[in-house]
């Protein structure tokens, strides 16, 4: 028995998440059956990050274990053989049989992409959210710098949100403007459910003038999901990488 590890890239655009779900398609259900189908046992991976409906990954990670004989590093390529276009590995290796993507102290990059113009392009529509509001990117990023840093953050997650403590820890947020796309840049510890695209939501409004850059700190202090912004949609949103303190993730 072993454990692989792969980094998953995939355009979340047709699918209804990453987590298994009854009657429809999701990343990890393409998965298990083709490596099911591949090496003719039974196959569940685990995913280090349950992505929503319509997010984007460039490098998700998930682990599954196998009695197969097949090199762990040349798995990539025999599964991206029978994978859709829309997904692909990025790289499988052998890890520790202990090792579990989500119970490792990592470090998780996401961006969430804006345009901003006075017309949408149609090229960018599944990887952006489109606004012709002009957003003052000076004032949000003034706004994302009071999240930096280790907060409750309650107001900045779902209802639905199921999690032992809402506190975590944000290391950078970077606001850059390049022509006409606006990318909020976010690298954390860990985050709850809906989180970045809460704070995509709220840095808009702040970007429209709805909000002051100094409302976060209230906003955090009310522990109070009505109190942030609206949930910016997923198309936006990507995962970028994990890192974990080991050196493994993409």
């Amino acid at each position: 028995m072993k454990r692989v590890m792969l980094t998953v890239a995939y355009d979340g655009t047709n699918y209804h998440g990453w987590q298994l779900q009854p009657n429809v398609i999701t990343i990890e259900s393409v998965l298990n059956e083709k490596l099911s189908d591949l090496f003719h046992e039974e196959i569940r991976v685990i995913g280090a990050s349950r992505t929503d409906t319509g997010v984007h990954a460039l490098g998700n990670i998930a682990v599954f274990d196998t009695e197969a004989r097949m090199p762990a590093e040349k798995i990539s390529y025999a599964l991206n053989q029978r994978l859709p276009e829309d997904i692909r590995i990025q790289n499988s290796r052998e890890v520790p049989l202990e090792f579990h993507p989500r119970h490792q102290n990592s470090r998780k990059t996401y961006e969430y992409r804006i345009l901003n113009r006075e017309f949408p392009m149609p090229v960018y529509r599944l990887y952006s959210h489109f606004t012709y509001v002009p957003l003052d990117v000076e004032r949000m990023q003034k706004a994302a710098d009071y999240l930096v840093g280790k907060h409750d953050f309650k107001s900045f997650c779902s209802v639905n949100t199921v999690a032992e403590t809402t506190v975590r820890t944000i290391y950078t947020i970077q606001v850059e403007k390049t022509n006409e796309m606006i990318t909020i840049r976010v690298i954390g510890s860990g985050f709850l459910y809906n989180m970045v695209r809460i704070i995509a939501g709220t840095l808009m409004e702040v970007g429209r003038g709805n909000m002051e850059p100094e409302q976060i700190t209230d906003i955090l202090a009310a522990l109070d999901r009505t109190k942030a912004g609206p949930t910016a949609p997923a198309c936006g949103l990507t995962l970028v990488s994990y890192e974990y303190e080991d050196g493994i993730g993409y």
